[in-house]
C-alpha cells in the first residue's frame, strides 16, 4: 500500500481530487475487502463505498502527507459503513410487522453484522475520548484494512507498540462490546 504520492499545498477539492486519483486503486481495492468483511448489502458496492467516502472527504483538506490523507479516509469509510448499516437496521425495525422467515439465515446474519458495525463505531467513539491512538489503530485495522506496516507508519509507530496497543483495543472493545474483535 505503501507509494511515494507527492502532496498538494492548497487543501482545495483540486488536491483531493488529485488524491483521490493518485490512490484510487488502493481505496477501491481496500472497498471491495471491507465489502466481503462487513457483509455489505448490495446497494453499496465496491464503487459506491469509495464514492461515498470521496463525498466526507471533500469536506476535509489541507493533508499533511499521504498518510494523513489515509487516515481521514479511514475514518471516512467507517462513517460510510455504520451509516450503511444504520439505515439497514432502521429498514429492518421498520418492516418488523412484515412475516419473517426464521429460515433467511442471510438477514439474520446482516442485521448482526449491521448491529455489531453501530456498536464498535459507538464503543469507539468512547474508546477515542480517552486514548485516540488505540481508536485510530482499531480504525486503521478494522475498517480501513491496512496492513501492520501500514499503520505503523500512518500513526507513527513502532511494530512492538502496534501490537501492544492492539492487545489493549481488543480487550477493552471485547469488555465493552461483550465480542470478540479479530
Amino acid at each position: 500500500m505503501r507509494s511515494s504520492v507527492p502532496m498538494a499545498q492548497s487543501g482545495s477539492s483540486v488536491e483531493l481530487q488529485d488524491m483521490t486519483r493518485q490512490l484510487y486503486a488502493e481505496l477501491k481495492g481496500l472497498a471491495a475487502t471491507l465489502r466481503r468483511q462487513h457483509q455489505v448489502g448490495d446497494t453499496l458496492n465496491t464503487t459506491a463505498l469509495v464514492g461515498e467516502a470521496y463525498l466526507k472527504l471533500r469536506h476535509s483538506g489541507g493533508w499533511e502527507s499521504r498518510q494523513h490523507f489515509l487516515r481521514v479516509a479511514a475514518h471516512a469509510i467507517r462513517q460510510v459503513l455504520v451509516d450503511e448499516a444504520r439505515y439497514w437496521l432502521t429498514a429492518k425495525r421498520q418492516g418488523a410487522s412484515s412475516a419473517v422467515s426464521l429460515d433467511d439465515q442471510h438477514d439474520v446474519g446482516e442485521a448482526a453484522s449491521d448491529e455489531f458495525l453501530v456498536n464498535l463505531d459507538q464503543a469507539l467513539t468512547q474508546l477515542e475520548a480517552f486514548n485516540p491512538r488505540l481508536a485510530a489503530l482499531v480504525e486503521c485495522r478494522y475498517f480501513a484494512g491496512y496492513s501492520d506496516d501500514d499503520i505503523t507508519a500512518l500513526l507513527d509507530i513502532t511494530e512492538r507498540t502496534l501490537r501492544r496497543d492492539w492487545v489493549k483495543a481488543k480487550a477493552w472493545l471485547h469488555h465493552v462490546l461483550g465480542e470478540e474483535i479479530h
